[in-house]
């Protein structure tokens, strides 16, 4: 996994473990809700265990691959643009002094990127300039969005955040400049969804993201929306090879929806420190319930 997974939960192993061996281990989710009947589903889908049926269709060809990965790179384009134009906005308020409104715009101009990681992550260094949290790079590295985050709410002051601000602003628009040129392949989608999923699973469900800020839910979010988008472009396909593989990654993914609407507020998310016990546990059933037949999708598309 990338630089950003410190601290792995056993959520985020349960994920890296089930991408790793695939339907099999569906049956090991034990739970006492919904997250394990989807996740068994999958282990008892005859997509999931009779592997001639999905080899029965060739692989997507280079000609039916091509539309899906422009789709996906105006869509991360389109991302990119919305990034630049509300990580402005913030970083105005920063060197503003106006704490209130910086405080505001943090959490909602970071789900942009939050939802097109996997670019950024193809492109070199952007994820740890701009997503670095504290201890993740030496500290005369750390800089960006969690490095402004720790001064406005632990110090509660912009003071000190005005020169972070300006960096933010200019590596976030050399992203976006730099987007015409990632090349993006079958491949990039495929792991970029489960990678996604594995992000949430080991930062944002055990709230150690937003350390300061509180505001996991919204990257938690942005993170699903992303992996979303991205099995949305692989429908058609993932339906033509296995069309009981695609129907539980589409049913698993509105489960996971209906359960983070609950935490809606207004036009953002609840504070993560509003979560109980049981919601975190059950947010993580679902993911799990999720990554394991979402880590098929490479296999059966043949990307």
């Amino acid at each position: 996994m990338n630089w950003k997974l410190v601290a792995i939960s056993l959520s985020c192993a349960s994920l890296l473990f089930l991408s790793a061996c695939g339907s099999d281990t569906a049956t090991n989710t034990k739970t006492d809700n919904g997250a394990a009947t989807a996740t068994n589903t999958a282990a008892e889908s005859p997509a999931a265990s009779e592997a001639p049926a999905a080899a029965t269709v060739a692989p997507a060809t280079e000609e039916e691959w091509q539309p899906v990965l422009d789709e996906y790179r105006a869509f991360t384009i389109k991302e990119a643009d919305s990034l630049v134009i509300e990580t402005e906005k913030f970083v105005n308020a920063v060197k503003a002094g106006d704490i209130r409104s910086a405080k505001q715009l943090y959490a909602p101009s970071r789900m942009y990127y939050e939802r097109i990681e996997p670019i950024a992550e193809a492109l070199g260094d952007f994820d740890p300039h701009i997503d670095a949290r504290e201890n993740d790079v030496d500290e005369k590295e750390w800089r960006g969005f969690h490095r402004i985050e720790k001064i406005l709410w632990e110090e509660n002051t912009t003071k000190g955040a005005e020169g972070y601000a300006d960096t933010l602003l200019e590596d976030i628009k050399l992203l976006r400049a730099l987007m015409e040129t990632v090349e993006i392949e079958p491949s990039l989608l495929v792991t970029g969804a489960v990678e996604l999923l594995n992000e949430v699973s080991s930062s944002k469900v055990t709230g150690e993201e937003e350390r300061y800020s509180h505001t996991d839910l919204y990257d938690f979010v942005a993170n699903v929306e992303g992996a979303e988008k991205i099995y949305e472009l692989l429908q058609p396909q993932l339906n033509k090879h296995d069309a009981a593989l695609e129907t539980l990654i589409g049913t698993s993914f509105k489960n996971l929806d209906d359960a983070l609407a609950v935490y809606k507020d207004g036009d953002g998310y609840k504070s993560y420190l509003d979560l109980k016990e049981e919601d975190t546990k059950k947010l993580s059933q679902l993911l799990d319930a999720l990554a394991e037949p979402l880590s098929q999708m490479g296999k059966i598309l043949g990307a």
